[in-house]
Protein backbone atom coordinates (compact mmCIF):
# COMPACT_ATOMS: atom_id res chain seq x y z
CA UNK A 1 0.00 0.00 0.00
CA UNK A 2 2.45 2.52 0.80
CA UNK A 3 4.36 1.90 -2.51
CA UNK A 4 1.26 2.48 -4.43
CA UNK A 5 0.58 5.70 -2.83
CA UNK A 6 4.01 6.56 -2.97
CA UNK A 7 4.02 5.69 -7.20
CA UNK A 8 0.66 7.54 -7.45
CA UNK A 9 2.42 10.30 -6.05
CA UNK A 10 5.42 9.84 -8.64
CA UNK A 11 2.62 9.87 -11.31
CA UNK A 12 0.40 12.95 -10.14
CA UNK A 13 4.27 14.89 -10.05
CA UNK A 14 5.19 13.98 -13.24
CA UNK A 15 1.88 15.02 -14.62
CA UNK A 16 2.11 18.50 -12.91
CA UNK A 17 5.29 19.25 -14.39
CA UNK A 18 4.71 18.04 -17.97
CA UNK A 19 1.47 20.58 -17.97
CA UNK A 20 3.45 22.94 -16.51
CA UNK A 21 6.65 22.74 -19.05
CA UNK A 22 4.43 22.57 -21.58
CA UNK A 23 2.53 25.86 -20.92
CA UNK A 24 5.56 27.92 -20.39
CA UNK A 25 7.45 26.92 -23.67
CA UNK A 26 4.82 28.52 -25.33
CA UNK A 27 3.51 28.58 -29.18
CA UNK A 28 2.53 25.58 -31.31
CA UNK A 29 2.31 22.74 -28.58
CA UNK A 30 1.00 19.27 -27.53
CA UNK A 31 -2.51 19.30 -26.09
CA UNK A 32 -2.79 18.74 -22.27
CA UNK A 33 -2.85 15.60 -21.22
CA UNK A 34 -5.88 14.02 -21.12
CA UNK A 35 -8.60 14.62 -17.74
CA UNK A 36 -11.18 12.25 -18.05
CA UNK A 37 -12.53 12.93 -14.52
CA UNK A 38 -12.98 17.08 -15.83
CA UNK A 39 -16.76 17.90 -17.15
CA UNK A 40 -17.43 20.18 -19.19
CA UNK A 41 -19.50 23.59 -18.60
CA UNK A 42 -23.20 22.97 -19.92
CA UNK A 43 -23.63 25.95 -22.61
CA UNK A 44 -27.07 27.06 -20.35
CA UNK A 45 -24.52 28.25 -17.60
CA UNK A 46 -22.26 30.47 -19.93
CA UNK A 47 -21.74 34.14 -18.84
CA UNK A 48 -23.78 36.38 -21.04
CA UNK A 49 -23.48 39.73 -21.03
CA UNK A 50 -26.02 42.04 -21.56
CA UNK A 51 -25.84 44.15 -25.06
CA UNK A 52 -25.30 47.60 -23.16
CA UNK A 53 -23.90 46.69 -20.16
CA UNK A 54 -20.36 48.41 -21.42
CA UNK A 55 -21.52 51.80 -21.09
CA UNK A 56 -22.44 51.36 -17.24
CA UNK A 57 -19.36 49.67 -15.54
CA UNK A 58 -16.20 50.96 -14.71
CA UNK A 59 -14.14 48.18 -15.66
CA UNK A 60 -13.75 48.26 -19.49
CA UNK A 61 -12.44 45.39 -20.88
CA UNK A 62 -13.45 41.64 -22.07
CA UNK A 63 -15.42 41.36 -19.21
CA UNK A 64 -17.96 44.10 -20.44
CA UNK A 65 -17.93 41.90 -23.76
CA UNK A 66 -21.63 40.91 -24.73
CA UNK A 67 -22.00 37.66 -26.48
CA UNK A 68 -22.13 37.76 -30.52
CA UNK A 69 -22.35 36.14 -33.80
CA UNK A 70 -24.92 34.02 -35.21
CA UNK A 71 -24.56 31.29 -33.33
CA UNK A 72 -24.74 31.86 -29.75
CA UNK A 73 -27.88 29.64 -29.68
CA UNK A 74 -26.38 26.98 -31.10
CA UNK A 75 -26.23 24.14 -28.70
CA UNK A 76 -24.41 21.44 -30.40
CA UNK A 77 -21.53 24.13 -31.27
CA UNK A 78 -21.30 25.00 -28.09
CA UNK A 79 -21.28 21.43 -26.68
CA UNK A 80 -18.31 20.18 -28.69
CA UNK A 81 -16.22 23.99 -28.21
CA UNK A 82 -16.69 23.24 -24.14
CA UNK A 83 -15.96 19.47 -24.61
CA UNK A 84 -12.87 20.14 -26.68
CA UNK A 85 -10.96 22.54 -24.26
CA UNK A 86 -12.01 20.63 -21.80
CA UNK A 87 -10.72 17.14 -22.76
CA UNK A 88 -9.29 18.03 -26.57
CA UNK A 89 -8.55 14.84 -28.73
CA UNK A 90 -5.26 14.01 -29.64
CA UNK A 91 -5.83 15.40 -32.76
CA UNK A 92 -6.89 19.15 -32.01
CA UNK A 93 -3.93 21.54 -32.84
CA UNK A 94 -3.53 23.90 -29.55
CA UNK A 95 -1.69 27.08 -30.17
CA UNK A 96 -0.78 29.31 -26.70
CA UNK A 97 0.80 32.77 -26.12
CA UNK A 98 3.93 32.85 -24.65
CA UNK A 99 3.08 31.91 -20.50
CA UNK A 100 -0.03 31.42 -21.23
CA UNK A 101 -1.65 28.15 -19.60
CA UNK A 102 -4.07 25.44 -22.00
CA UNK A 103 -5.60 23.91 -18.79
CA UNK A 104 -9.56 23.25 -18.82
CA UNK A 105 -12.39 25.76 -18.02
CA UNK A 106 -12.78 25.93 -13.60
CA UNK A 107 -16.04 26.81 -14.04
CA UNK A 108 -18.32 28.17 -16.80
CA UNK A 109 -16.72 30.99 -18.95
CA UNK A 110 -18.03 34.13 -20.68
CA UNK A 111 -19.44 33.56 -24.12
CA UNK A 112 -17.83 36.58 -26.41
CA UNK A 113 -18.64 35.08 -29.62
CA UNK A 114 -20.46 32.31 -31.76
CA UNK A 115 -20.61 32.16 -35.29
CA UNK A 116 -19.07 31.48 -39.09
CA UNK A 117 -16.35 33.54 -40.57
CA UNK A 118 -15.86 32.54 -44.19
CA UNK A 119 -16.74 29.12 -43.96
CA UNK A 120 -15.68 28.45 -40.34
CA UNK A 121 -17.34 28.06 -37.13
CA UNK A 122 -15.90 29.83 -34.39
CA UNK A 123 -16.60 30.03 -30.42
CA UNK A 124 -14.55 32.63 -27.98
CA UNK A 125 -14.46 32.43 -24.53
CA UNK A 126 -13.36 34.84 -22.26
CA UNK A 127 -12.50 32.95 -18.67
CA UNK A 128 -11.24 36.19 -16.41
CA UNK A 129 -7.48 36.45 -16.90
CA UNK A 130 -7.50 34.35 -20.70
CA UNK A 131 -8.98 34.25 -24.47
CA UNK A 132 -9.99 31.22 -25.55
CA UNK A 133 -10.55 30.53 -29.26
CA UNK A 134 -12.50 27.64 -30.47
CA UNK A 135 -12.41 26.86 -34.53
CA UNK A 136 -13.53 24.28 -36.52
CA UNK A 137 -13.53 23.47 -40.52
CA UNK A 138 -15.31 20.98 -42.39
CA UNK A 139 -12.42 18.44 -43.25
CA UNK A 140 -10.08 19.53 -40.80
CA UNK A 141 -9.05 18.87 -36.71
CA UNK A 142 -10.73 21.21 -34.06
CA UNK A 143 -7.68 24.09 -33.09
CA UNK A 144 -7.80 25.48 -29.89
CA UNK A 145 -5.79 29.05 -29.02
CA UNK A 146 -5.14 30.22 -25.82
CA UNK A 147 -3.76 34.20 -24.83
CA UNK A 148 -3.32 36.15 -21.55
CA UNK A 149 -5.44 38.79 -20.68
CA UNK A 150 -4.53 39.98 -17.40
CA UNK A 151 -5.43 43.57 -16.47
CA UNK A 152 -6.94 44.06 -19.98
CA UNK A 153 -8.43 48.06 -20.55
CA UNK A 154 -10.30 49.98 -23.09
CA UNK A 155 -7.30 49.71 -25.34
CA UNK A 156 -6.37 45.80 -25.11
CA UNK A 157 -9.75 44.72 -25.05
CA UNK A 158 -10.83 46.64 -28.04
CA UNK A 159 -10.58 43.91 -30.62
CA UNK A 160 -9.80 40.23 -30.88
CA UNK A 161 -8.38 38.79 -34.18
CA UNK A 162 -11.14 36.54 -35.00
CA UNK A 163 -10.54 34.96 -38.32
CA UNK A 164 -6.92 34.96 -40.60
CA UNK A 165 -7.28 34.46 -44.29
CA UNK A 166 -5.84 34.73 -47.73
CA UNK A 167 -7.49 38.38 -47.81
CA UNK A 168 -6.88 39.11 -44.72
CA UNK A 169 -7.63 39.07 -41.07
CA UNK A 170 -10.63 39.81 -40.36
CA UNK A 171 -11.20 41.38 -36.35
CA UNK A 172 -14.17 41.18 -33.66
CA UNK A 173 -14.38 44.88 -31.88
CA UNK A 174 -15.21 46.18 -28.86
CA UNK A 175 -18.77 47.42 -28.11
CA UNK A 176 -17.33 50.61 -27.46
CA UNK A 177 -15.52 50.93 -30.37
CA UNK A 178 -17.87 53.44 -32.86
CA UNK A 179 -15.36 54.32 -35.70
CA UNK A 180 -12.38 52.59 -37.12
CA UNK A 181 -9.69 53.03 -39.84
CA UNK A 182 -6.86 51.21 -41.24
CA UNK A 183 -3.62 52.45 -41.96
CA UNK A 184 0.35 52.15 -43.07
CA UNK A 185 2.82 52.66 -40.40
CA UNK A 186 5.06 53.32 -43.15
CA UNK A 187 2.92 56.04 -44.63
CA UNK A 188 2.65 58.49 -41.87
CA UNK A 189 1.24 61.07 -43.76
CA UNK A 190 -1.12 59.03 -45.70
CA UNK A 191 -4.73 58.99 -43.82
CA UNK A 192 -6.39 56.19 -42.96
CA UNK A 193 -8.58 54.31 -45.03
CA UNK A 194 -12.64 53.44 -43.30
CA UNK A 195 -12.91 49.60 -42.03
CA UNK A 196 -16.49 48.86 -42.52
CA UNK A 197 -18.01 46.24 -39.49
CA UNK A 198 -20.46 44.31 -39.32
CA UNK A 199 -23.46 44.80 -36.75
CA UNK A 200 -21.86 41.78 -34.71
CA UNK A 201 -18.43 44.52 -34.93
CA UNK A 202 -16.75 42.17 -37.21
CA UNK A 203 -14.46 44.02 -39.44
CA UNK A 204 -13.51 43.57 -43.01
CA UNK A 205 -10.30 41.67 -44.08
CA UNK A 206 -7.04 43.66 -42.73
CA UNK A 207 -4.00 42.01 -45.25
CA UNK A 208 -0.79 41.77 -42.70
CA UNK A 209 2.49 43.41 -43.20
CA UNK A 210 4.50 42.64 -46.54
CA UNK A 211 5.83 38.80 -47.18
CA UNK A 212 9.32 37.97 -47.87
CA UNK A 213 10.78 40.44 -45.62
CA UNK A 214 10.60 43.22 -47.60
CA UNK A 215 8.47 45.08 -45.34
CA UNK A 216 6.40 47.88 -47.89
CA UNK A 217 3.76 48.45 -45.25
CA UNK A 218 2.53 47.22 -42.02
CA UNK A 219 -1.49 47.76 -41.73
CA UNK A 220 -2.66 49.21 -38.19
CA UNK A 221 -5.89 49.49 -36.53
CA UNK A 222 -6.89 53.31 -35.47
CA UNK A 223 -9.87 53.13 -33.21
CA UNK A 224 -11.71 55.52 -31.56
CA UNK A 225 -13.77 54.50 -28.58
CA UNK A 226 -17.98 55.87 -27.80
CA UNK A 227 -18.20 59.35 -26.04
CA UNK A 228 -20.45 57.12 -23.60
CA UNK A 229 -16.89 56.12 -21.58
CA UNK A 230 -14.12 58.16 -22.76
CA UNK A 231 -14.10 61.46 -24.97
CA UNK A 232 -12.48 61.63 -28.35
CA UNK A 233 -9.99 58.72 -27.24
CA UNK A 234 -8.49 57.75 -30.69
CA UNK A 235 -5.80 54.93 -30.33
CA UNK A 236 -3.87 52.25 -32.54
CA UNK A 237 -3.45 48.18 -32.40
CA UNK A 238 -1.51 46.07 -34.72
CA UNK A 239 -1.42 42.27 -35.16
CA UNK A 240 1.35 40.57 -33.52
CA UNK A 241 0.32 37.34 -34.60
CA UNK A 242 -1.75 36.63 -31.11
CA UNK A 243 -5.45 36.93 -29.62
CA UNK A 244 -5.61 40.54 -29.21
CA UNK A 245 -3.73 43.13 -31.37
CA UNK A 246 -0.91 45.19 -29.07
CA UNK A 247 -1.48 48.56 -28.10
CA UNK A 248 0.92 51.09 -29.65
CA UNK A 249 2.10 54.51 -27.94
CA UNK A 250 4.39 57.06 -28.24
CA UNK A 251 6.69 59.42 -25.43
CA UNK A 252 8.17 62.62 -26.81
CA UNK A 253 11.40 63.84 -26.15
CA UNK A 254 11.69 65.60 -23.01
CA UNK A 255 10.56 69.24 -22.73
CA UNK A 256 12.42 72.33 -21.84
CA UNK A 257 13.87 72.13 -18.93
CA UNK A 258 13.87 68.11 -18.78
CA UNK A 259 10.73 68.03 -17.38
CA UNK A 260 9.65 63.88 -18.16
CA UNK A 261 6.97 63.04 -20.54
CA UNK A 262 4.03 60.41 -20.01
CA UNK A 263 3.51 57.80 -22.65
CA UNK A 264 0.47 58.72 -25.21
CA UNK A 265 -1.52 57.72 -28.06
CA UNK A 266 0.86 57.22 -30.89
CA UNK A 267 -1.94 58.95 -33.04
CA UNK A 268 -0.08 62.70 -33.72
CA UNK A 269 1.76 63.60 -36.51
CA UNK A 270 5.24 63.17 -34.65
CA UNK A 271 4.19 60.33 -32.95
CA UNK A 272 3.25 58.25 -36.58
CA UNK A 273 6.66 60.22 -38.11
CA UNK A 274 8.74 57.82 -35.34
CA UNK A 275 6.80 54.77 -35.75
CA UNK A 276 7.37 54.99 -39.30
CA UNK A 277 11.06 54.17 -38.73
CA UNK A 278 10.00 51.52 -36.45
CA UNK A 279 7.15 49.63 -37.57
CA UNK A 280 9.21 47.07 -39.78
CA UNK A 281 11.05 46.04 -36.55
CA UNK A 282 7.71 44.97 -34.94
CA UNK A 283 8.49 41.27 -36.99
CA UNK A 284 10.84 40.82 -34.45
CA UNK A 285 8.39 41.12 -31.60
CA UNK A 286 5.26 38.29 -32.88
CA UNK A 287 4.05 35.80 -31.16
CA UNK A 288 5.51 36.60 -28.25
CA UNK A 289 2.66 37.38 -26.17
CA UNK A 290 2.97 41.27 -26.55
CA UNK A 291 0.32 43.76 -24.98
CA UNK A 292 1.76 46.63 -25.99
CA UNK A 293 4.55 49.14 -27.48
CA UNK A 294 5.48 51.96 -26.73
CA UNK A 295 7.90 54.95 -28.79
CA UNK A 296 10.16 56.40 -26.48
CA UNK A 297 12.39 59.53 -28.38
CA UNK A 298 14.64 60.16 -25.03
CA UNK A 299 17.26 62.29 -26.94
CA UNK A 300 17.85 64.31 -29.33
CA UNK A 301 21.57 65.36 -30.97
CA UNK A 302 22.97 67.67 -33.10
CA UNK A 303 25.43 65.80 -36.12
CA UNK A 304 28.60 66.74 -36.53
CA UNK A 305 29.79 68.26 -39.65
CA UNK A 306 26.22 70.19 -39.77
CA UNK A 307 24.45 66.69 -40.60
CA UNK A 308 21.50 67.65 -39.07
CA UNK A 309 19.57 66.45 -36.00
CA UNK A 310 19.37 62.60 -34.92
CA UNK A 311 16.94 60.98 -32.86
CA UNK A 312 17.69 58.15 -30.31
CA UNK A 313 14.89 56.06 -29.34
CA UNK A 314 13.94 52.96 -27.59
CA UNK A 315 10.85 51.00 -28.46
CA UNK A 316 9.39 48.63 -25.40
CA UNK A 317 7.58 45.96 -26.24
CA UNK A 318 5.70 44.90 -23.38
CA UNK A 319 4.39 41.61 -22.49
CA UNK A 320 1.28 39.99 -20.64
CA UNK A 321 2.95 37.97 -18.40
CA UNK A 322 4.90 41.50 -17.87
CA UNK A 323 8.76 41.34 -18.70
CA UNK A 324 9.64 43.32 -21.84
CA UNK A 325 12.43 43.68 -24.76
CA UNK A 326 13.39 46.67 -25.36
CA UNK A 327 15.36 47.56 -28.89
CA UNK A 328 17.60 50.91 -29.15
CA UNK A 329 17.70 52.68 -32.21
CA UNK A 330 19.51 55.48 -33.73
CA UNK A 331 17.64 57.68 -36.02
CA UNK A 332 19.63 60.03 -38.20
CA UNK A 333 18.16 62.28 -40.90
CA UNK A 334 17.42 59.53 -43.81
CA UNK A 335 15.83 60.42 -47.45
CA UNK A 336 12.79 58.53 -46.87
CA UNK A 337 10.34 59.36 -44.54
CA UNK A 338 9.80 55.65 -43.75
CA UNK A 339 13.80 54.01 -43.66
CA UNK A 340 13.97 51.69 -41.42
CA UNK A 341 16.44 52.81 -38.33
CA UNK A 342 19.35 50.84 -37.54
CA UNK A 343 19.04 49.22 -34.00
CA UNK A 344 22.03 49.75 -31.61
CA UNK A 345 21.00 47.68 -29.00
CA UNK A 346 18.66 45.03 -27.82
CA UNK A 347 17.60 43.73 -24.31
CA UNK A 348 15.34 40.98 -23.52
CA UNK A 349 13.08 40.48 -19.84
CA UNK A 350 14.20 43.75 -18.62
CA UNK A 351 12.76 46.92 -16.87
CA UNK A 352 14.60 49.26 -19.08
CA UNK A 353 12.71 52.13 -21.12
CA UNK A 354 9.52 51.59 -18.55
CA UNK A 355 8.78 53.82 -15.68
CA UNK A 356 11.07 51.02 -13.65
CA UNK A 357 13.90 51.38 -15.88
CA UNK A 358 13.92 55.20 -16.79
CA UNK A 359 17.50 55.78 -17.07
CA UNK A 360 19.06 54.97 -20.57
CA UNK A 361 21.89 55.35 -21.83
CA UNK A 362 23.04 53.85 -25.69
CA UNK A 363 25.61 54.52 -28.04
CA UNK A 364 27.19 53.84 -31.68
CA UNK A 365 29.43 54.32 -34.31
CA UNK A 366 28.21 56.71 -37.19
CA UNK A 367 30.32 57.69 -40.45
CA UNK A 368 29.64 61.23 -41.45
CA UNK A 369 29.13 62.16 -45.61
CA UNK A 370 32.50 63.02 -45.79
CA UNK A 371 33.73 59.22 -44.91
CA UNK A 372 34.74 60.48 -41.35
CA UNK A 373 34.02 58.03 -38.39
CA UNK A 374 32.28 58.96 -35.30
CA UNK A 375 31.75 57.96 -32.06
CA UNK A 376 28.13 58.97 -30.73
CA UNK A 377 26.59 57.86 -27.50
CA UNK A 378 23.17 59.92 -25.61
CA UNK A 379 21.46 59.34 -22.60
CA UNK A 380 18.09 60.21 -21.18
CA UNK A 381 16.98 63.44 -19.29
CA UNK A 382 18.69 62.47 -15.99
CA UNK A 383 22.26 62.38 -17.29
CA UNK A 384 24.59 65.59 -16.98
CA UNK A 385 28.22 63.87 -18.37
CA UNK A 386 29.24 60.83 -20.62
CA UNK A 387 32.56 59.32 -21.04
CA UNK A 388 34.24 57.09 -22.96
CA UNK A 389 37.78 55.15 -22.65
CA UNK A 390 39.38 52.88 -24.26
CA UNK A 391 40.57 53.53 -27.89
CA UNK A 392 39.00 56.63 -27.40
CA UNK A 393 39.23 58.74 -24.23
CA UNK A 394 36.96 61.83 -24.63
CA UNK A 395 34.45 63.16 -21.96
CA UNK A 396 31.44 65.68 -22.35
CA UNK A 397 28.68 67.60 -20.53
CA UNK A 398 25.35 66.79 -21.22
CA UNK A 399 23.45 64.06 -23.01
CA UNK A 400 25.12 63.69 -25.63
CA UNK A 401 28.71 62.50 -27.04
CA UNK A 402 30.29 62.82 -30.62
CA UNK A 403 34.03 61.95 -30.68
CA UNK A 404 36.05 61.10 -34.07
CA UNK A 405 36.69 57.40 -34.11
CA UNK A 406 37.66 54.37 -35.97
CA UNK A 407 34.43 51.95 -36.64
CA UNK A 408 36.53 48.92 -35.28
CA UNK A 409 37.72 51.31 -31.77
CA UNK A 410 37.26 49.12 -28.59
CA UNK A 411 35.58 51.94 -26.52
CA UNK A 412 33.75 51.58 -22.95
CA UNK A 413 31.13 54.33 -22.66
CA UNK A 414 29.48 54.96 -19.24
CA UNK A 415 27.56 58.31 -18.46
CA UNK A 416 27.15 59.84 -14.62
CA UNK A 417 23.28 60.61 -13.58
CA UNK A 418 22.35 64.00 -12.09
CA UNK A 419 22.59 62.49 -8.51
CA UNK A 420 26.18 61.43 -8.86
CA UNK A 421 25.45 57.46 -9.90
CA UNK A 422 26.88 55.64 -13.03
CA UNK A 423 25.20 54.49 -15.80
CA UNK A 424 25.84 51.81 -18.28
CA UNK A 425 24.78 51.31 -22.08
CA UNK A 426 21.31 49.00 -22.01
CA UNK A 427 21.47 45.83 -23.54
CA UNK A 428 23.87 44.27 -26.35
CA UNK A 429 24.44 45.59 -30.18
Amino acid sequence: MRFAGALAAVVVIAAVLTTALGADAGGRSAPPPSMASAQAPDPDDLVRIPRDDWADTSRVDFTAWPARGGRTGDRPLLVRALTTWTDPPASTQVTQSAATTAEPPGGAPQLLYAGDVAGTALVVFHDGHRLVRYRETAGAAPELSFARTDDADVTTAAAIALHRGESGTRFLLAPWIVESESRDLLRPDTPGNALGANEDGITDPVRGPSAGGSCDSWPALQLRSSGRIVEKHAFLVTDLGGLSPAHLSYTPLPEDGNRPRRPREATSPTALASWARTACRLTELRDDGVRAVNVWDFAAQELPQDSGRAVWSCTRATTWRGPGHVLLQFKAPAAAAREAAPVVAVARSTAACSRFGQHVLATTHWKAPSGEGYLLAAGSREVSSIEASGAVETEAEGRTLAHKARDDARTQVRARLSDGSRLTPVGRR
